[in-house]
């Protein structure tokens, strides 16, 4: 059996033509040690853990490896079945990104309900990429910025934006002719009895949309807007999960206080193509 590394190095050199030099855009080359060197000689190491580093300067992010392992049990317990159903529906080829992607649970479980996908994740969260190496072997995990995107342009069948901010140039750039971006962005119903209990009688308790669906509508064509909606219950264990994972549980005080026996996904899909 593969270790980790020797499976990320794998799936690497079988994909090796998406992949350039996030300082000089240069093809690079996967060799069989683990060094990915492109043609001006800047290298990269693929980590044991079996993720690879592209980032070129120090980041410092705000998110803690507790909020990636409290997001993988959230995830893991269901939530967004019907949400990662009907985005690998949508989705499009065989190769597939996920910008944001965290701990990597979205793409994993995504990817499962797709034949020969190849799925790759970038973040710039470190701890986020560690930790979908550690659950989800078998992918490609980059920690990386899509200001310096690490990708050959037209190397993605579908690009997945869930829940994460975007970088419209960058998806353009990297998505093949028949493509398409798939940006999943919350509405106004999405975790409401949280929202209810933290921001009660504020203008936080409720949210909109509209901004982040005109602005998608304007950057890609044939644009496709629907709405999803469903209510599950959640066991009493997890919804100190949830406090960690959503920014609206950083700043409670009283986490003890919060009572949750049900949860609302409401999200809008926006599907749209490069122009």
């Amino acid at each position: 059996m593969l270790s980790k590394r020797a499976l990320c190095i794998q799936n690497m050199q079988e994909n090796e033509h998406i992949f350039a030099c996030p300082i000089c855009s240069q093809h690079v080359r996967v060799g069989n040690e683990g060094s990915v060197v492109c043609t001006s000689k800047h290298s990269f190491d693929i980590a044991k853990q079996g993720y690879i580093n592209f980032i070129t300067k120090p980041v410092q992010s705000m998110y803690s490896k507790e909020l990636f392992e409290a997001r993988h049990d959230i995830i893991s317990s269901g939530l967004y079945d019907e949400l990662q159903t009907r985005l690998a529906e949508l989705a499009v080829g065989t190769h597939l990104l996920d910008t944001g992607c965290g701990e990597g649970s979205h793409l994993a479980r995504i990817a499962a309900k797709k034949s020969s996908a190849i799925g790759v994740g970038i973040d710039i969260a470190k701890e986020g990429i560690v930790a979908a190496a550690k659950f989800h072997p078998g992918f490609i995990w980059c920690v990386g910025d899509l200001a310096k995107s690490p990708y050959h342009e037209e190397s993605f069948d579908a690009i997945f934006n869930i829940l994460s901010p975007a970088n419209y140039d960058e998806f353009r750039r990297l998505l093949k002719p028949e493509g398409k971006v798939i940006k999943v962005v919350p509405h106004e119903g999405y975790l409401k009895e949280l929202r209810q209990q933290v921001f009660a009688n504020s203008e936080k308790e409720s949210y909109s949309n509209e901004q982040t669906v005109v602005r998608f509508q304007e950057s890609f064509s044939n644009v496709e807007v629907e709405r999803l909606t469903y209510t599950k219950q959640l066991p009493q264990e997890l919804v100190p999960k949830l406090l960690a994972m959503t920014p609206m549980g950083w700043h409670i005080e009283k986490k003890s206080e919060i009572v949750l026996t049900e949860i609302t996904v409401d999200v809008m899909i926006l599907t749209g193509r490069s122009e």
